[in-house]
This record gives C-alpha cells, structure tokens and sequence, in this order.
C-alpha cells in the first residue's frame, strides 16, 4: 500500500507525468459532457422506464457508462470498435498479409487501427439503425423522414467515432489504454446511479443480503488484483561467451508467464458479441413479417440475461476470448527464439522446438485457471441473483473487473513513467 502512494506522490511532483495524468482526466470530463447531450425527438423520460423494465437494456446501459438511458449522442458507445477489434483480429489470424503488417512495429500497428476504424463505422451505422427500430416499436420516437433518419445514424456514428478519438488520445498523450479507460470513465460515471439503486431494494429484513454483498464485493476486488498480478515464473539459465577478450552470459534469470495475460479484454470482447443477438432480436421483433418476429422475439428470448443458456455462453465466451488473445499476446515459438538467439536455455529441456512445446504447455495449464476465473465474473451477477432472492440488486463483476484492471494498469503506466524518466536522466549524467 505504501508502494502505491509512493508511485502516485512521485507521479504527481514529476511535471511529465502529471500533464499526462491531467490531460487524461481533462479528456474524460470531455467524454463526460458529452455524455449528457441527448439526441433530438426522444422522449427521455419514457426511455428510462423502458431501460428500468428491460434487464437487457440495463446491462447494455451500464456497459455504455449511462449513454443510452441518456440516449446521448455517445449513445453506441465502443460497441462498434470493439467489434470491429475483434473482426480485425480473427482476420489477422486468416490472412498473412495482415500478420505481416502487425509485425511492423509502430507503422504496422497505425494501420491496424486505421483499418479498425474504417471497419467500425459501418458497423456504428447498423447498430444505430437497430436501435431507431426498438424505439420506434416502442413508441419512444415518431417516425422519421429518410433525411431525418440519415440525420439520426451520423449523429450516433459521429459520437461513437468521436469516443474512439478520445481514447486514442490517452493512449497517445495520457496515462495507459484509452479505450480502456474511456470503458472505465463511463462504469465509474454510473456508479452512484447504481450504488442507490441497489441500496434501495434492501431494508432492515434483508440487512444479512447487504452484508453478503458487501463481503462478496471485497473478496472480488481482492480476487481480481490477485489474479492479475499472478505470475509463474520459468527459470532461465544464460551459458557463458567469449568475444574477444570480453565473457558475455552466465547469468541465471526467469520469464514471468502471468496467469491473466489477456487482461480485461476478453470480458470487453465477449460483452460486445453476448449483446449482439439480443440486439438483432430486438430489431427484427417490429418486423412486418411474422416469420422475422417470430425469429427475432425467441432471440430476445432465448438471449435473455437470466437465462441458462445465456449465461453459459457468455461464460464460453469468455473462456474462449482469453485463449484467444492470449496467443495474440504471447508467442511461444518467437520467445524460445529468442532465448535460444542469446545462449539461453530452460533447465531440462532443450533449447528449440522443446522450449516452444513447454512453454504451450505451461501457458495452455495456467490460462485456463485465468480463463476460469474472467468466465466466473462475467457470470456472478446471475449467480449471486438467483442465490440471494434479490432481483433487482445489481453487482456488476464485469464492472469491477474493468475498474479494478484499469487502475493497475494506471499504476503500473505511471510506474513505467518514473523508472524511464529516472533512467534517462542517469543516463544523462
């Protein structure tokens, strides 16, 4: 703890690193104004009632950090990129051309977004056209004329695209990832709304509930710092050299494998796709046609955020979407490379193709306790809902999840910060 306040004291004497943290929050009271701008020809007082009543709608307002509810022009919040991430990625794995390009280095990466970007704004145009359908069939907004409608898809996808920019605006001149923090800002944003409301459906006969909660609230922050700072570590051995009159090697250090190396990111990725059924279910159930209702009325149904199934493949998802970055994240076959390049060496196995076959075999084991864990917070809301009687209290483990990740990957950044500019200016001695 004393560490903390240490990293957060020098931080903030050292003039760098405190214009990084005040243009980071700078940038997120700017995202929060926005928040609150509605779109014209909403009838707000009645689209919160309908999010009061749709569980669906509640999880996808928190999701947005409270811009739907709002119906702000923030309204699709990172949905669309986020998706558009994800397509990038699968299309990365598929085409060779792409994986050349991710392994460019900086120029390499500015293409990737570049392309995500591009990629995300027709997918903010159709999520806005699915939502102006589940209005509209809700009696929330009249019926647009085409240039009114065109109107109303470009604000939605301006406001996302201008939330993508703002978080691509921390990454580059603030403190860690913006997209992650602008996720984090808009959790942060709602959580008076949502303390109040969970607090409102206790009373003194089920002061035993509150209690559970709060106990379990702890022992899932504690749970999450836990698992993110997990560690195992591989030790590595370093033969010794002769170049010319100089001996290089003989030491002995470790390559830390941690247990949760995807982060938060494959919780943000499985929301993003959990939603998209019940969204298209939503859209398709106003269909004129009675074979589209009937499709789309048993996805909203099937889909919906109580049920079995639902959770199951949320859980799945979950899983899934953490193997998946972590073999985005981590290559084995390219660090038993590059152990084997500098003469070094894992005790008992042999330097090559053994080292890649060990090092799978150790990161497959410890990603699935990772796996595990990301998969059973997604999923304790439901859980803890069904358990303790109380439907409409709300503990979001995805929430604190991305909140308590984001803040030590703050800490860590401003760490990082110090030791650099520390270094730098040993250096310059």
């Amino acid at each position: 703890m004393n560490d903390v306040f240490q990293i957060l004291r020098n931080s903030v004497k050292t003039p760098e690193i405190r214009k990084k943290l005040l243009f980071t929050a700078a940038i997120f009271l700017i995202s929060r104004f926005f928040v609150h701008i509605p779109v014209s020809g909403v009838n707000l007082a009645q689209l919160r009632t309908l999010f009061a009543q749709n569980q669906f709608l509640g999880l996808l307002d928190l999701f947005s950090g409270g811009t739907l509810a709002n119906f702000s022009v923030m309204a699709l919040g990172l949905n669309p990129y986020i998706n558009a991430s994800i397509i990038l990625q699968l299309f990365t794995m598929i085409f060779p051309k792409l994986e050349e390009l991710q392994k460019e280095g900086d120029q390499g990466r500015r293409k990737i977004n570049q392309y995500t970007r591009f990629i995300s704004i027709p997918l903010a145009a159709l999520q806005a056209l699915g939502m102006y359908a589940l209005l509209r069939s809700q009696g929330i907004i009249t019926t647009l004329s085409p240039v009114s409608l065109v109107s109303f898809i470009l604000t939605m996808v301006a406001g996302t695209m201008l939330l993508v920019w703002l978080g691509e605006l921390i990454t580059e001149r603030g403190i860690g990832n913006g997209i992650s923090v602008m996720i984090f800002g808009g959790i942060v944003g709602r959580l008076p709304v949502i303390i109040g409301q969970t607090a409102s459906t206790f009373s003194s006969e089920n002061a035993l509930n509150l209690l559970f909660y709060a106990v379990l609230g702890i022992g899932m922050i504690a749970g999450v710092i836990l698992v993110n700072e997990a560690t195992r570590r591989i030790p590595v051995h370093y033969a010794k050299r002769v170049r010319g009159n100089k001996m290089y090697g003989g030491q002995s250090t470790h390559l830390p494998l941690r247990l949760n190396q995807a982060g938060v990111i494959p919780i943000i990725f499985a929301v993003s796709l959990v939603l998209l059924p019940s969204m298209l279910g939503n859209y398709l159930v106003s269909s004129a046609n009675s074979t589209l209702a009937n499709i789309g009325q048993f996805m909203t149904t099937f889909f919906n955020p109580d049920s079995a199934q639902y959770n199951i493949l949320y859980f799945l998802l979950v899983v899934g979407f953490t193997y998946f970055y972590t073999a985005v994240v981590f290559n084995p076959q390219k660090i038993a490379g590059e152990i084997q390049k500098y003469g070094g060496f894992i005790p008992g196995i042999r330097p090559g193709a053994q080292t890649t076959k060990y090092l799978n075999y150790i990161l497959n084991r410890i990603t699935l306790v990772g796996a595990m864990f990301l998969g059973l917070i997604a999923i304790i809301p439901t859980i803890v809902k069904f358990a303790t009687s109380q439907q409409n209290a709300i503990i979001g483990g995805t929430s604190i999840l991305i909140v308590v990740s984001v803040i030590l990957e703050i800490f860590k950044s401003m760490e990082a910060n110090l030791v650099t500019r520390n270094y730098e200016e040993f250096l310059r001695k």
